[in-house]
């Protein structure tokens, strides 16, 4: 256990954005993915997820990792039933998706609360995309009192607000690690994250490479910092994550990526050189291989469920 409460507290953990959302319509979307965690709490109506389209049960939750994609469908569906891409259902949210508590609704299929959050060890790696773990239904009632605790002082300009989100968001994860661990869910990759986040060269190289994604990252490079030979860094790193260092370096310049878009003005060109890519087409081709959308969409897009 000491291990897991290691973990915990190298958790930088950071709220993004939550609402209360009415699906007016069935459909399904095929390929939903955040570029951070999300969790959804249904409070009425029918919520599918999944390959396996498993049945969310009203008040129970699912918790989808960041870059975890996961296919979703709200209310009965059919083979006649809309099927959309994230990119089709970027331009025709308005069609489906009310946020307006207020806003009368003659036929809703689905009623739930969503927060979307970061949740990061030592401020560089992704704890449960690293965890290569799928979306899962969480019923667990600390969760659900935290989120709606999260949404009520979200919503409100009451004095302290950001402080009481960013302490009721740091509840939700311990309470969702505390819920995995106790339900002995995903019990291997818990067992490996424990060990190797605890490894100094690692987080050595995981710092490294965040501070310096917009230069040269060779093997070389990460073997100087890592003090290990260059012929043994790349099966070092893969043993330890499960993904070889070139692979992690460009999942965190497009992870980077996503954020100048989001905050920022900066030229598409500008975000690519910042994010290590000299050629901005082939930077365009990586991203949007990676997301499934042009990165000047994202921008005009932003995310799924915008607040």
């Amino acid at each position: 256990m000491e291990d897991y409460n290691k973990i915990i507290e190298s958790l930088g953990v950071k709220y993004l954005k939550s609402n209360n959302i009415k699906v007016s319509t069935s459909f399904t979307l095929n390929d939903y993915e955040e570029t951070e965690n999300a969790i959804i709490i249904l409070k009425k109506g029918i919520i599918h997820f999944g390959k396996d389209q498993e049945l969310l049960k009203e008040g129970h939750a699912v918790f989808i990792p960041a870059n975890r994609m996961t296919p979703l469908s709200f209310g009965n569906t059919d083979e006649k039933t809309s099927q959309l891409t994230l990119e089709e259902f970027g331009f025709k949210q308005s069609e489906y998706f009310r946020t307006s508590d207020t806003e009368e609704l003659s036929n809703v299929v689905a009623d739930f609360t969503m927060v979307v959050f970061e949740t990061k060890v030592f401020d560089t790696v992704n704890f449960f995309t690293a965890l290569d773990i799928p979306a899962f239904s969480l019923e667990n009632s600390a969760v659900n009192n935290s989120i709606y605790d999260i949404i009520i002082e979200s919503q409100k300009g009451r004095a302290g607000n950001q402080r009481v989100v960013k302490l009721k968001t740091d509840l939700m994860v311990i309470e969702v690690i505390r819920h995995i661990l106790e339900k002995r869910l995903f019990v291997e990759q818990m067992a490996t994250n424990s060990t190797y986040f605890k490894d100094p060269r690692l987080i050595k190289l995981f710092k490294h490479i965040k501070e310096n994604l917009s230069g040269e990252l060779t093997n070389k490079m990460l073997s100087e910092v890592a003090d290990v030979s260059e012929d043994y860094v790349g099966q070092y790193f893969k043993t330890l994550t499960g993904i070889n260092p070139q692979d992690y370096i460009e999942y965190q310049r497009m992870e980077y990526a996503v954020k100048l878009l989001r905050t920022t003005k900066m030229s598409i060109r500008d975000i690519g050189r910042a994010c290590g890519y000299k050629d901005t087409a082939y930077f365009c081709r990586r991203f949007k291989m990676m997301y499934g959308i042009p990165a000047g969409k994202m921008r005009k897009r932003e995310t799924l469920m915008n607040v």
